[in-house]
């Protein structure tokens, strides 16, 4: 085992451990176009969605994903591998879902979306204790009490105030993965209609997308809350 698979695994086993999740942290990699996919993960036997390979890894799959595996060009254009599509840019296409009272207003949405700015030609998305990268981002889902604990976690340092950007749409693909790759930031989402369409998302259900580099000193510091923090908090559910 190389040293950063086992570091993804002992990191997985943290979070699970410390905070109960409900299902696996999910391991992130946006393969770069002039990069080598990581070896050892399947190709999707049919097309996925961004938002579904995001949480089926949750349960334990784990996905290759090149740019025909994927089925939403939505979600594929906001982290890198094609141009927005022109009725996505203008707001045609999310104006016919029924949320918004005009093209407008969508467009407005789509303007201040995060964007993956360099080039990828695919994904690569597994449970983090089986990642033998380093992500770009990791993906928790899970109740709002353990998504919580990521806002002490990433201000503990610095302090500060925390903020979250999000929309009616496009939470796997902009939310929490475009959005704090491009910041640098954790970020929160409440879910999307395309993920409460498409995915198992549960209805008591947030999800919170942490940059990978983030991810090794809040292992340290979730061990310290564990034995001084968190016996004082009320974490019934």
């Amino acid at each position: 085992m190389t040293s950063i698979a086992k570091e993804n695994e002992e990191a997985s086993k943290a979070f699970k451990e410390i905070l109960g999740l409900r299902s696996e942290p999910v391991a992130v990699k946006l393969v770069r176009e002039n990069e080598e996919f990581p070896s050892g993960y399947p190709i999707p036997e049919k097309q996925l969605s961004y938002c579904q390979s995001v949480m089926q890894a949750r349960h334990g799959s784990k996905f290759m994903m090149p740019l025909d595996s994927h089925m939403c060009n939505v979600g594929a254009s906001f982290i890198g591998m094609m141009p927005v599509p022109a009725k996505v840019a203008t707001g045609e296409f999310h104006f016919t879902q029924g949320l918004h009272n005009s093209v407008e207003a969508v467009k407005q949405m789509i303007d201040e979306a995060a964007i993956i700015e360099f080039k990828t030609k695919g994904t690569v998305v597994c449970p983090l204790k089986d990642a033998n990268f380093e992500p770009d981002v990791v993906v928790f889902v899970d109740i709002p009490e353990r998504i919580y604990w990521f806002e002490p976690l990433y201000s503990a340092e610095k302090g500060g105030r925390v903020t979250y950007t999000t929309a009616p749409f496009q939470a796997a693909c902009v939310d929490v993965t475009a959005t704090p790759v491009k910041t640098g930031r954790p970020n929160i989402s409440v879910g999307c209609l395309g993920c409460r369409k498409k995915t198992d998302l549960q209805p008591d259900e947030l999800v919170i997308g942490v940059p990978g580099k983030l991810i090794p000193n809040m292992v340290r510091t979730l061990q310290r809350y564990r034995t001084e923090v968190m016996p004082k908090a009320n974490r019934t559910g």
